[in-house]
């Protein structure tokens, strides 16, 4: 019982510093706390790094104008999806200025002055720009080496106001580049399940977007702890802008890939809510980032889902992919409901896909 009331009170008084984890590296630390130091992943085969073995990358130029080729990367897609379960995307239209911007903006307003920061930190969830080191702190079995900020983008945006400074202005130019890039995807998409180009639109999947800058400090101890722990996310699928540091890596065939940076591209995965609607023709895969003495290293996750506000709308396996030889898998559920579920368990490397298969 003492070890748990002083892991609590140490994560407590973490959190009230509201400073995060580079305010820790800020301080000088040479040794990491406790409450980082991952446990043991019991019976986890992920013990080493392949290295020949590459994610597809998808070259989206004239995939509006052109049927062959649109035809062509449908099938890019749809194969990316069902083996790997990540791709890179290039000439996706939003253009290479505007990503640098806005990983610059996120790094301003991290390296900005301490009582800057301070004021957007909380952990009102309520909020439409959340600032905090790990949103799962007092739940999880460790914490990730990276502070958060949560920004609900779509479909009631934030005030410009409530956004800093250092971000605001590319944060709204960025997220309106991505809404856009997300209505193609999600076409593509659903022409790679064999549905009428705009079915998940109309599902209302792209209803919502949410926008995480992520910032992951140089680490002094990085092989006792991780950036992100292992998991999956929670939503339709992720646009995600990563910097040049790397340490993205997806699992595949029980073997972690590193998903490196390329300048200009963005990289597309799928969440866990197009696996349950997909019935598994989709896979939402797990993958992590490492901790690293260099750094910091800065992403900026897009998550295209609907909104949480009194979601009512029911999810489940489309009809169109369901049959007496193919039934479904998962039981139906609101996207409210599923996020509720996977934000209370945490990042604890289980896959909350399991708590709603049949």
């Amino acid at each position: 019982m003492e070890k748990c009331h002083d892991r609590a009170a140490e994560l407590k008084a973490f959190d009230e510093t509201k400073t995060g984890v580079k305010g820790l590296v800020d301080s000088g630390i040479t040794q990491i706390p406790l409450f980082f130091v991952q446990p043991p992943e019991e019976g986890d085969k992920l013990d080493r790094t392949v290295t020949n073995v590459e994610i597809p990358v998808i070259d989206l130029a004239g995939v509006d104008c052109d049927a062959v080729l649109r035809a062509e990367v449908v099938e890019q897609v749809k194969r990316a999806l069902q083996t790997m379960g990540f791709f890179q995307v290039v000439n996706h239209g939003i253009p290479v200025k505007m990503l640098d911007e806005m990983l610059e903006g996120v790094r301003r307003f991290y390296e900005s002055e301490t009582k800057v920061k301070k004021e957007y930190y909380t952990r009102d969830s309520t909020r439409k720009v959340v600032y905090n080191s790990n949103f799962d702190l007092y739940q999880a079995p460790a914490a990730n080496w990276r502070d958060t900020m949560f920004i609900k983008m779509r479909p009631d945006a934030p005030e410009p106001n409530e956004l800093p400074i250092q971000c605001r202005e590319i944060t709204f130019e960025y997220a309106k580049n991505v809404q856009k890039l997300g209505t193609i995807l999600f076409q593509l998409l659903s022409e790679a399940l064999g549905l009428e180009s705009n079915h998940l639109i109309e599902m209302e999947c792209n209803k919502g977007l949410n926008v995480l800058n992520h910032y992951y400090p140089s680490c002094p101890e990085p092989h006792l702890t991780v950036g992100t722990t292992k998991h999956s996310d929670s939503d339709f699928f992720t646009v995600l802008l990563q910097d040049n540091i790397g340490g993205l890596q997806v699992c595949y065939e029980n073997k972690w890939i590193d998903v490196p940076p390329l300048h200009g591209g963005l990289v597309i995965n799928i969440g866990d809510l197009l696996q349950l609607v997909s019935n598994d023709k989709l896979k939402s895969v797990e993958h992590r980032v490492l901790a690293s003495k260099s750094g910091p290293r800065v992403s900026v996750a897009c998550f295209f889902s609907t909104h949480l506000k009194d979601e009512n709308r029911i999810y489940g396996p489309i009809k169109e992919l369901i049959s007496d030889k193919n039934p479904p898998l998962y039981k139906e559920t609101t996207v409210r409901d599923f996020t509720l579920y996977y934000n209370r368990k945490g990042l604890d490397g289980k896959s909350a896909l399991d708590y709603f298969r049949l």
